[in-house]
């Protein structure tokens, strides 16, 4: 790939993850471009960047149309389009586009995300390579009647999941035949609402797992290295909660056979840009899940255990640059942890709670990280992810940086909205979290710590207090 300059990029998301593409074409010395629905015209990453055009009132249209994208940075003179996550990130046909109208795009081929996107391709694709996947069909399924003969061969329990699904969603457990019966069109049903596509296919199920991830990085030079792994298994409903690099859980040996695992994988496809491989462990036992070929939400534990900025890395490569970096010069030091600080409230079923930020006071000290696109007086609109900021920590060994978080958690006001600090709270608290011992399941077997996820701070209750004194004594 012949080598050129990048001096516009439009950003073709939203909220926090704009901010922060905007952040760093600015330590790039590149001029970024928003683009906005009605819903976000107030939004800080619409302030933040070097300008900013409407996509229309519709809170979603804009945001998912490619052509009027593509079309719209060629009109505001922009070298390259930065899909973040979500959205667009990994529709082929932006990419497709990009290359049409002569825009660079920063991330993989339309080929890779087409093939990495259908998940039984992405199947072949590693088992061709030698990357262990878990059993499961050789292609999508036809019937239910198809599902069920293909479960007896399996084994209960089995996944069905969507062909082209992410994100957690269009995947259902299925533990018996009758299961099996009743979950079948329900995820023909969610996948072709959410991705368009009513193919599926089936997985072993493997049962209460570790889910752990690989960063990697390539470029179009042949180069690919590994930044360590993520350890996602906190989570709720397959949705990320608590990620932390690198895993704690795992050792030295099992850590380089992944990153080596995640190395192969990307070399197989002919990866270019930044990906992540995701994996389930059970016990010393390794399948290969999916890869996601855009940046990730949780990248920011990796950048700082490595201090690898891998969104510059992205826009490097899109330059048709080297790596910054080879194998043997990326290490890691001590762990990093990200809470995804979501508005949901524990106690009621994690409900959706958006509305306006009343007061806002961001945690800091050592070792603090805040990725968020949210202020004081901020409404938070119903239309998209429930997420409101990133709260993210680094310290030198577990036990301090799970001390940090808590801090750190105490340490934020975010008032008008109930959101799920306290509730992680609860779980850095537990005795199995902080004992290195936690899976896919641990959110589904506890339960009871939502319910006393509302603990309010002492200064809260004071204030509160203060407010009712003056209001009875007419002050």
């Amino acid at each position: 790939m012949k080598s050129t300059t990048i001096r516009k990029v439009l950003i073709a998301n939203r909220g926090e993850i704009a901010l922060r593409i905007v952040r760093a074409c600015a330590e790039y010395n590149i001029r970024s471009v928003a683009v906005y629905t009605e819903p976000d015209r107030y939004g800080l990453f619409v302030k933040r960047a070097s300008e900013a055009y409407s996509l229309g009132e519709d809170p979603l249209a804009g945001y998912l149309d490619p052509l009027r994208i593509v079309n719209l940075a060629v009109e505001t003179g922009c070298d390259a389009i930065h899909p973040g996550y979500g959205f667009l990130s990994e529709n082929p046909e932006l990419a497709r586009l990009c290359e049409l109208k002569g825009i660079i795009f920063i991330g993989p081929s339309a080929e890779v995300i087409q093939r990495m996107g259908d998940k039984t391709q992405a199947r072949i694709a590693m088992t061709e390579a030698g990357v262990p996947v878990t059993p499961g069909t050789d292609g999508n399924l036809d019937s239910v009647e198809q599902a069920l003969t293909e479960a007896e061969r399996i084994g209960y329990p089995v996944m069905v999941k969507a062909t082209s699904g992410g994100g957690g969603r269009g995947i259902r457990r299925c533990d018996d035949a009758d299961d099996l019966r009743k979950q079948f069109p329900r995820v023909i049903s969610e996948a072709t609402k959410a991705f368009g596509s009513a193919e599926v296919f089936m997985e072993k199920c493997i049962v209460n797992p570790k889910h752990i991830e690989v960063q990697v990085l390539a470029d179009s030079h042949g180069n690919v290295v590994h930044l360590f792994e993520r350890d996602c298994s906190i989570q709720r409903r397959n949705q990320k909660l608590i990620e932390i690099a690198p895993s704690p859980q795992i050792g030295e040996e099992l850590r380089a056979r992944l990153g080596e695992l995640a190395v192969k994988a990307a070399e197989a496809v002919g990866y270019c840009s930044a990906g992540t491989v995701e994996f389930l462990l059970a016990g010393d036992e390794v399948y290969f899940m999916e890869m996601n070929t855009r940046i990730q939400v949780e990248h920011t534990i990796t950048e700082q255990i490595t201090g690898v900025d891998i969104v510059r890395e992205q826009l490097r490569v899109a330059e048709g640059k080297e790596l910054s970096y080879r194998q043997q010069d990326i290490n890691y030091r001590g762990y990093a942890i990200q809470l995804r600080i979501n508005a949901e409230d524990p106690k009621n079923d994690f409900l959706p709670s958006f509305g306006r930020i009343t007061h806002y006071y961001a945690p800091g000290g050592p070792g603090v990280r805040v990725d968020t696109a949210i202020y004081t007086g901020y409404e938070i609109p119903p239309y998209y992810d429930s997420m409101c900021l990133k709260l993210v920590v680094w310290a030198l060994t577990w036990e301090e940086v799970v001390a940090r978080a808590q801090r750190a958690i105490d340490d934020m006001r975010l008032h008008g909205i109930r959101t799920t600090a306290n509730y992680y709270q609860q779980i850095l608290k537990h005795e199995d979290f902080q004992n290195r011992h936690f899976d896919t399941s641990f959110v589904a077997r506890h339960p009871e710590l939502s319910r006393y996820s509302d603990k309010r701070h002492p200064s809260d209750v004071a204030l509160a207090v203060s407010a009712a004194i003056a209001a009875y004594a007419g002050w």
